[in-house]
Order: C-alpha cells, then sequence, then structure tokens
C-alpha cells in the first residue's frame, strides 16, 4: 500500500458559531439576511447557510430591540442604556444616536417612507422621531403598562400607529392629529403581536390571553375573537405571493360550504405549545394545524424552554420564520403532498445559541454529517454543506457527555450516546428513532465506543469506575427501543473513566481515566492486557494507532504519551501544549497525530520525529471535541466557545500556490528588468510595488532622483497608486529616513508624494498620523545636519579669503584680462600705456611671489639645507 503524503497544512473554515442568544429578531426586505441580537452585540446572519455576515460590537448593552428601513440601507438598535442608534448598514458606521425614553426600549418600527422612527419603552411612552434629524416629533403618553409591540400602518399615506402593551390594551394614534384617536380594549393580558390584514382595514392583535382579535379600523369596533387555546407570541397575516397559497387551496375546500359574506382573512399564530397554525376568519377556522415539532411542549409539566418566541412571514415566497425559546431559527416551507394536501416541511434549522460542544463525530458514508452534542439533552446533526441542523435526537432526560457514530454490517448508519441520566442510547440516523437503550450503569456514562470491525458491539465508561460491553444482537426495526444487554462488565478504575478506543481488529479497548492511568483489556471478556503509567494527570483521551501496536494517550499533565502495547513501556512524549491536552488522535495512517487542548490550540505533530509542525489558533477557549474523518482526513474540533471549525487538508493547494507565486514573481522580476533597461521607470516603480521589493523600489528612485529628465515618470507613477500603495510607500520612506546614506532619496520621493497627491487623499490614508510622527524626527535631524554644513562653508570660504588664496588668483585674471583688452587700444600715448600695463603686471607678479615665499619662510627654516638651497634657486629663477 502506497503511503500518504504527510500533511503540513491545515486550513480552517468555522462552521458553526453562537450568533443569536436571544431577543429581537428583523429580516431583510428580501429576506437575504437576518439581524439578531447577540447579548451586547449585532450580527447580520446570511440566511441561507447561517454564516455571520458581519458583528456590531456593543458596549455592554444588551440589545433589546431592532429594526430595519424599509429599503435596508439603515439599521436601528436600542438597549438597557436607552441610547437609540442608526447605523449604515453597508459599512456598519454610526450615523447618530440620542436618548429619549426613561426605561428600556422594548420595540421599534420604521415608517413605510424611511423618514420616521417609532420607539415604544417599558416608561410606557411611545415616542416619533425624525431619522435623518434625531428629534422627536410625537410623544404619546397614555399606556398604563410597558409598551410591548408597536406597528406603523403599511401603507405609508395612512397616518396610524399602533402600539400594544402589557395593560392589556391596543391603542391607535394619529400622526397628523397627534392624539390618540382609539382604545382597543378587549384582551385580558399582555399583547404580544400586531399585524394588518391585505386591505390595510383589519387589525390583528394576539396576547397571551390566548386569543386573536379582529378589529374594523373604519369605527376601531372588533369584528371577531379567535380562541387559540395558547399563549400567542405572534400574528402574520397571509398574503397572496408568501408561497402560502397552497395552503389556500388545500384546507380551505373543506370550508366551501360555510361561508359567510364578510371577507376573509387567513394568517398563522405561534406560542407556547411550539407548533404553527394556520386560520380562516371566516367561522374562526383552524385549518392546519402541526402534528408536532422539535420545540413542542408535550406537557404542562414540562418546565425547559420550548415554544415560539416570534414568526416572521418571508418575502419571495421563502416560507416562514420561526424563532424558538432556546435560540433556534426554524424555516417551514409549504409542500404540496399526493392527497392534494399541504404540509409544512423544517426546510432549514439554524442554531443560533449551544453555550459548549462537548463532543462530536462525522457521520454517513461519505461523511456529510457531523453529529454534536452540547450541553443540552438532544443531539444535533448538522449537514456540513449548508451547516443546518438537519434532525435532531431527543430522548435522553440529562445532558449528553459522548457519542460515536459507525455504519453497521446490514449498512444502517447508527449513533450511540451517553448521558448523565446513568444510560446509553443506540440511535439509527435515517429513521432518526431510539432503536435500543442500555441502563445499568450507576453514574454518568462520560465515554462511548463502537466496534471497528464486526461493528456488532459498542463498550461504554461511566463515572462509577466501570466498562460495560453492550450487544447489539437482536436489533429490529420496532417502534419501540429494545434493552440493551450487557456482555461483559468490570470495574476498571478508581475514579472517572473520560475515553475509550477499540483496537481496529476489535481485540482490545484501552479506558483512560481521572486516576492518571490507562489500560488495556481483551475483548470480549474485559481482561487487563496491561496497565500504562507515567502521567502526572488524569488522561482525558486514548486512541490506538490504525497500523502500529501502540496507543496515544493525552493528559492534564500537558503531555502526549505514546505507548507499546505489548509491555506497556513509553515510547514517546510529545511536548508543546501550554495547559491540559483534551484530545489527540491519529492522522495520516498513524504517522501524524493532531491534537487540541485547553489552551484552544491545535498542534499537527510528526510521530517519527515527535515534531509539532504546526499550530493554529482559532477557539478562544478549551477545545472539548475533535472529530477525525476516516476517509478524507479532514477534522473538526468545537470547545467551550460554542465555535465548530472544520479543517482541511491545504498542503497540495499551498504547494501549488507556492509554485504559481514564486512563477509569477520571476516572471515579474524579468518584466521589471526590462522596465528598467527599457528607462520606463513608471512601469517598473508599479512593479516592484507589487513584488514587494523595497531595495529595488529605492534603486528606482535613487535613478529617477539622478536623471531631472524623468521626473515626470515618478509623478505619473504615483497617481497610479492606491491608498494601500501610498501607505506602503510611506512605510518604505519612513525606514529609509532613518539612514543618511538614503535619506537624499527618501526626501525627494516625500516631496514628489506630497506635491502630487492632495491632502484630502494623504489624510484618508490608514495609519498616515502614525507614519507622519516616525518622518519628521529624521526629517528635522537631517535639515539640521544640512544647516550645519551650509554654515560650515561660508567659514571655510572667509578663512581661505583671509589668507589670500582665493583672492590673488583673482586679481592675476583681472590683471591678465585688462592687458589684453588695454593692448588692442589705440591712443595717442598708446605707446607709454602699453609701457605702464607691463610694469604693473610685473609688480604684480613680484608681489605674488613675495607673498609666497613669506607663507613658505617658516616651513623651509626647518627643512634641510639641500631644500634651502633649492628654494634659493627657485627664488633666484623667478627674479631671472
Amino acid at each position: 500500500m502506497a503511503s500518504l503524503p504527510l500533511k503540513k497544512n491545515y486550513r480552517c473554515e468555522p462552521a458553526l458559531q453562537q450568533f443569536y442568544g436571544g431577543g429581537p429578531v428583523v429580516v431583510s426586505s428580501d429576506g437575504s439576511f437576518i439581524v439578531c441580537a447577540c447579548g451586547d452585540s449585532v450580527n447580520i446572519v446570511n440566511s441561507s447557510n447561517g454564516s455571520v455576515k458581519s458583528t456590531i460590537e456593543g458596549d455592554s448593552d444588551t440589545i433589546t430591540a431592532l429594526a430595519l428601513s424599509p429599503d435596508d440601507k439603515l439599521l436601528f438598535s436600542s438597549g438597557h442604556s436607552r441610547q437609540i442608534k442608526v447605523w449604515d448598514a453597508s459599512n456598519l458606521k454610526c450615523l447618530r444616536s440620542w436618548k429619549g425614553h426613561d426605561g428600556p426600549v422594548i420595540g421599534m418600527a420604521c415608517h413605510p417612507s424611511g423618514g420616521l422612527l417609532a420607539t415604544a419603552g417599558a416608561d410606557r411612552k411611545v415616542l416619533v422621531w425624525d431619522v435623518d434629524g434625531g428629534f422627536c416629533t410625537h410623544y404619546f403618553k397614555g399606556h398604563k403598562g410597558v409598551v410591548s409591540s408597536i406597528m406603523f400602518h403599511p401603507d405609508s399615506k395612512n397616518s396610524l400607529l399602533f402600539s400594544g402593551s402589557d395593560d392589556a390594551t391596543v391603542r391607535v394614534w394619529d400622526l397628523l392629529a397627534k392624539k390618540c384617536v382609539a382604545t382597543l380594549e378587549k384582551h385580558f393580558s399582555t399583547v404580544t403581536s400586531l399585524a394588518i390584514s391585505g386591505d390595510g382595514w383589519t387589525l390583528l392583535s394576539a396576547g397571551r390571553d390566548k386569543v386573536v382579535n379582529l378589529w374594523d379600523l373604519h369605527d376601531y369596533s372588533c369584528n371577531l375573537t379567535v380562541p387559540t387555546y395558547e399563549m400567542v407570541e405572534a400574528v402574520c397575516v397571509i398574503t397572496f405571493g408568501t408561497g402560502f397559497d397552497l395552503f389556500l387551496g388545500s384546507y380551505n375546500q373543506q370550508m366551501k360550504k360555510k361561508r359567510s359574506g364578510s371577507a376573509e382573512i387567513y394568517f398563522i399564530t405561534v406560542g407556547e405549545r411550539g407548533i404553527v397554525r394556520l386560520w380562516n376568519s371566516d367561522g374562526a377556522v383552524c385549518l392546519f394545524e402541526q402534528k408536532s415539532s422539535d420545540v413542542t411542549v408535550n406537557s404542562e409539566t414540562d418546565d425547559s424552554k420550548r415554544g415560539f418566541i416570534a414568526a416572521i412571514l418571508l418575502p419571495l415566497g421563502q416560507g416562514l420564520l420561526c424563532v424558538t425559546a432556546d435560540q433556534q431559527f426554524l424555516f417551514y416551507t409549504p409542500v404540496e403532498l399526493p392527497e392534494k394536501k399541504s404540509e409544512l416541511v423544517l426546510s432549514k434549522r439554524f442554531v443560533g445559541y449551544n453555550e459548549e460542544i462537548v463532543d462530536m463525530k462525522f457521520l454517513g458514508e461519505e461523511e456529510q454529517y457531523l453529529a454534536v452534542a452540547t450541553n443540552l439533552e438532544q443531539v444535533q446533526v448538522y449537514d456540513l454543506a449548508s451547516m443546518s441542523c438537519s434532525y435532531v435526537l431527543a430522548g435522553h432526560s440529562e445532558i449528553v457527555l459522548c457519542l460515536d457514530t459507525c455504519i453497521s454490517s446490514s449498512g444502517k448508519i447508527l449513533i450511540v450516546t451517553g448521558s448523565k441520566d446513568n444510560s446509553v442510547r443506540l440511535w439509527e440516523s435515517d429513521s432518526r428513532c431510539c432503536i435500543g437503550v442500555g441502563t445499568g450503569h450507576m453514574g454518568a456514562v462520560g465515554a462511548v465506543a463502537f466496534s471497528k470491525k464486526g461493528r456488532n458491539f459498542f463498550v461504554s465508561g461511566s463515572s462509577d469506575h466501570t466498562i460495560k460491553v453492550w450487544s447489539m444482537d437482536g436489533l429490529s426495526d420496532a417502534e419501540q427501543p429494545i434493552n440493551l444487554k450487557a456482555k461483559a462488565v468490570v470495574a476498571a478504575h478508581v475514579k472517572d473513566i473520560n475515553s475509550l478506543a477499540i483496537a481496529p481488529n476489535d481485540s482490545l479497548v484501552c479506558s483512560g481515566s481521572q486516576d492518571r492511568t490507562a489500560c488495556v483489556w481483551r475483548l470480549p471478556d474485559l481482561v487487563s492486557v496491561v496497565t500504562l503509567r507515567g502521567h502526572k494527570r488524569g488522561i482525558w483521551s486514548v486512541e490506538f494507532s490504525p497500523v502500529d501496536q501502540v496507543v496515544i494517550t493525552a493528559s492534564g499533565d500537558k503531555t502526549i504519551k505514546m505507548w507499546s502495547i505489548s509491555d506497556g513501556s513509553c515510547l514517546k512524549t510529545f511536548e508543546g501544549h501550554a495547559s491540559s491536552v483534551l484530545r489527540a488522535s491519529f492522522l495520516t495512517r498513524g504517522a501524524q497525530i493532531v491534537s487540541c487542548g485547553a489552551d484552544g490550540l491545535v498542534k499537527l505533530w510528526m510521530v517519527r520525529t515527535g515534531e509539532c509542525i504546526a499550530t493554529y489558533d482559532k477557539h478562544e477557549d478549551k477545545i472539548w471535541a475533535l472529530a477525525v474523518g476516516k476517509k478524507t482526513e479532514t477534522f473538526a474540533t468545537g470547545g467551550s466557545d460554542a465555535l465548530i471549525n472544520l479543517w482541511h487538508d491545504s498542503t497540495a493547494s499551498d504547494k501549488e500556490e507556492t509554485f504559481r507565486k514564486e512563477e509569477e514573481a520571476i516572471l515579474k522580476g524579468q518584466e521589471l528588468e526590462n522596465a528598467v533597461l527599457d528607462t520606463d521607470y513608471t512601469k517598473a516603480i508599479q512593479i516592484a510595488f507589487e513584488l514587494r521589493r523595497p531595495h529595488k523600489l529605492f534603486e528606482l528612485f535613487a535613478s529617477v532622483c539622478r536623471k531631472k529628465e524623468t521626473e515626470y515618470q515618478i509623478e505619473k507613477a504615483l497617481h497610479a497608486l492606491g491608498k494601500e500603495e501610498f501607505h506602503l510607500l510611506l512605510e518604505y520612506i519612513r525606514e529609509w529616513n532613518t539612514k543618511p546614506k538614503l535619506c537624499h532619496v527618501a526626501q525627494f520621493v516625500l516631496f514628489r508624494l506630497f506635491n502630487n497627491v492632495p491632502p484630502t487623499e494623504i489624510i484618508e490614508i490608514k495609519g498616515i498620523a502614525e507614519l507622519l510622527e516616525g518622518l519628521i524626527p529624521y526629517t528635522h535631524r537631517h535639515f539640521g545636519r544640512i544647516d550645519r554644513l551650509l554654515r560650515s562653508t561660508f567659514l571655510l570660504e572667509y578663512t581661505l579669503t583671509g589668507m589670500s588664496v582665493i583672492e590673488p588668483d583673482i586679481e592675476a585674471k583681472e590683471l591678465k584680462t585688462k592687458s589684453f583688452i588695454n593692448s588692442d587700444v589705440e591712443d595717442a600715448n598708446g605707446l607709454l600705456l602699453t609701457e605702464n600695463v607691463e610694469e604693473q603686471t610685473e609688480l604684480g607678479r613680484r608681489t605674488a611671489t613675495k607673498k609666497r615665499k613669506s607663507q613658505k619662510s617658516k616651513e623651509s627654516s626647518r627643512k634641510k639645507v639641500k631644500g634651502a638651497d633649492y628654494t634659493k634657486a627657485k627664488a633666484i629663477s623667478l627674479q631671472a
């Protein structure tokens, strides 16, 4: 069998992250994104795959109200601080903010025109604001309780504003008259939701008094009261084009015989029971009711978080979005069935808040699913393509602590889970049903493992210090789960068992415990083979090598150890984690190890050398879960930060990318040399920027600095640069400016840059203040040095002039020039003038000779006789 290529690098893709912590939710006008609150921050979530597009970080202020403008360009938010903020949805900048309420803002609504914003507060007030100016245009008082819901009339020409309160009233406010025109009193509890019919003349109000009231807006009378027999949290009016026309066609056939003269209004209600119901106002008939859902409350004594808290009809026929009390987004789509009826199908499920990822495993033959155990009593199965939660396995009464998956000999995809309720459950993925329950442990089941070869049994370990082997024989397709039988039991450790692993040939099982030991047992009778001792802290993870007779253990003492099964000796110790190592697994057919720990790091190790070749920091807290795909060797990590990351092998792609970049660099380098030879400095400078070669860039600027006729090329090159390249150029100039040998070129380029780039563009360069702070001190130093040199030249010139070193030469030249001029002059006394000039010239020569003699007299006195004779001879010859 050919050896697999070693992994050198992995690419991380955040697959699942926490994005909703409860609170307000709004959907864009086209349904492409959802805006929701997560604590003190606001997340904009892609509605297709649940990924977070962008986040507005808060300032320790829990968000209580959100709204979007009709064109989705503005986002409004408010929280407990009572600060109302207006955000630009494109760049997430806060445009303006103000305060107006005396308590937290509970609800918000934007006028269909986009110019007004209405806010409902816990201070019992309703305020209307001008969006552009940020000033209050209307101030309404009258409610006797917290204003819980608010909405404008959908017709922009209609000036009505509606508000519902926990004083069980609905008030209608006229914006033109600036007063309350009606108070609707038919509810007996908090009004939770408001809606307007398609024709705009009927108001629907839902409350926790388990009714929906329909009000005529002509005279504000109550036309109908629909009992719903549950606390209603949201009501939505169905209009044509929303995708629910199928329901109106299929479920309304039975109502043809019973028709009244009034106009029919179809609406949807959701509430505490966790089911969706479709109603017809004509006769107050429920046309459709979900039989059950994953959030259905089965009994009145069920005090866990269940039911829906909001519902929004998505535009463009995209279905219905329901928000659950346990922070899940459920997308329902109507589907027509062969029996000429329609059914609501759960098309997508996004889990907004997981709190902590405890364990997970890949699922399916192609490993396209991921089974995740969180700190809930349910197991969530995610589709890796869309990261939508495909289904939920519910049955445990306590938190699920561990799970494992396999494909049975009959081809069924099985999942086994261990829980805090001291039981293990066996699930079938296709039917999504529990097919077996194993009881007998006296403590929480913290580890489970499937058989690798025969796939006809699994092993469980518990905090009661025992290991049990469970048989999967006799499984049937019956609706009721069977009781699983334990084939063998052993008291394995003296403390909690954290991990179990079964050998590839099903002959051995290894257990890791908090008692700092790992034990290897022979299957199926659980006979002790060897005990592995050497760790100084509890063992969190164990795994057999797929090719060698070794096992690895990950411990709280920050190390990973490799042990020989034959004699129990420690073969290698891998050190590098800064905290407890919580999971470790083999990769590349046993040649590599991947590990993760409480330090939030993922490390990749070479087994042969014991070297850590890669470290990744993509988690912010402990990494409890590690799942490795058997086929693709893609692995997933999850932990206390509620984040699941998928890691894909990028060794080959990185190698190709490196080769491609090197090839491009060679071609660009040649192009750069050609441009230099052609003295095309504009193109050369641009290529040097692309290649990030500051030394070559300096040489080019130095060449341009020496050749003044090419200065226009540097101006042309500077005009072609972007903001990022300007920032990079200023960084290079700052570096060159620190060195005296390079500062002249740096100042030359800086001068050209400031001359050709407008100040408005320079200010917009990122980090310009820091760059200028680095340039100014050295520039002052260079100019001070040049000033001192200039003054030194003045002193030198004065000194030389005073020593008559410079002046005599000038006088001789002037005399010579005069002699040539006077020789050509014709005068009556020409001969006498010429003789006088010759006498003056001779006199000047003798004066210069005497001066030179006096300067050298001191030196000649110290010289030897030979030097003195030479000086005298020279003087005689000059006099001659």
